[in-house]
């Protein structure tokens, strides 16, 4: 696959559909690997008639490795934190949202319907406050803005996030095992998933790359990263917002809250959906991403 040079490091990077169509930017969430947007979802968005990217953010998949920057000291950052001093990270989220513009400066891309899941989300949100230029629509699935007075995640969904389980290179089935609960908890209680192809999917991600210190530099940017709010009511792109009423890492508040700081936007709130996009739903959110994409249309 190709790599593009963005913001001083490489990101590896696909393209999909007609290359004349407008293009559409999906951003992945912590630790995540681009192979979590599944092929039958961006399918459905180039039969709609666009050209999608996908990539990994730096640490992850076959993305650059910010490997001289160690790992985080977690107390550390909530000290500094604690005491309004800046945390001692690698990354912030500004800095991940800077490389996606990278990324579409090296494509040649002036501007493009960005789509972010999660921490995606995050970044997706500060890449159309700070680049608003560059931003054609926006959709927002299962984030938030950063304010800390929101509900929290859940116990056992934050655990799934500190519990990474054992290291697949002396437990295998160890870690795939863990890897499927981890999916249970922080999944969708109104669809549940087919156990064989979410097995599968882990098994692809965990030979594609296995590379722990990059998911825990990603959770300190977020960490580290300010609340957004001020920030979201400067965006002006056609706006949607995307969230499961069953979010046990995300809670659904933090889709209200993105949904009444961004001017303009509209909120989709999904039943049964939890911190996933659950096959049944790809329909659903496809529809809503392309009710951002229409409404940037007709405005420009």
């Amino acid at each position: 696959m190709p790599k593009a040079k963005s913001n001083g490091i490489e990101l590896e990077y696909e393209i999909h559909g007609d290359p004349a169509a407008e293009p559409l930017l999906l951003v992945m969430g912590l630790g995540a690997q681009m192979t979590r947007w599944p092929p039958a979802l961006y399918e459905m968005l180039v039969a709609r008639g666009l050209r999608v990217i996908r990539f990994d953010n730096r640490d992850v998949g076959l993305s650059q490795k910010i490997d001289e920057a160690g790992m985080p000291d977690y107390p550390a950052i909530l000290t500094a934190l604690a005491a309004g001093q800046k945390p001692p990270v690698a990354y912030t989220l500004s800095e991940m949202a800077a490389d996606t513009v990278g990324l579409l400066d090296t494509l040649g891309i002036r501007r493009a319907h960005i789509v972010g899941a999660s921490m995606g989300g995050m970044i997706s949100q500060l890449v159309a406050a700070d680049y608003p230029d560059r931003v054609l629509s926006l959709t927002s699935i299962m984030s938030t803005t950063g304010n800390r007075a929101l509900p929290q995640a859940t116990p056992e969904a934050l655990a799934v996030l500190t519990n990474r389980g054992p290291s697949p290179k002396e437990d295998r089935e160890g870690f795939i095992a863990h890897s499927l609960n981890s999916a249970r908890v922080i999944g969708s209680p109104g669809f549940p998933f087919e156990e064989q192809r979410l097995r599968d999917r882990i098994v692809m991600d965990l030979d594609r790359c296995y590379y722990p210190p990059g998911f825990a530099r990603q959770y300190a940017a977020v960490m580290a990263t300010p609340d957004r709010r001020e920030k979201l009511k400067t965006i002006t792109a056609p706006t949607i917002v995307l969230h499961g009423d069953a979010d046990p890492l995300v809670n659904v508040a933090g889709g209200h809250d993105t949904h009444a700081n961004i001017p303009g936007a509209e909120l989709r709130i999904f039943p049964g959906m939890g911190h996933d996009i659950p096959q049944p739903l790809y329909g659903d959110i496809v529809d809503g991403i392309m009710r951002a994409v229409e409404r940037a249309r007709v405005t420009a």
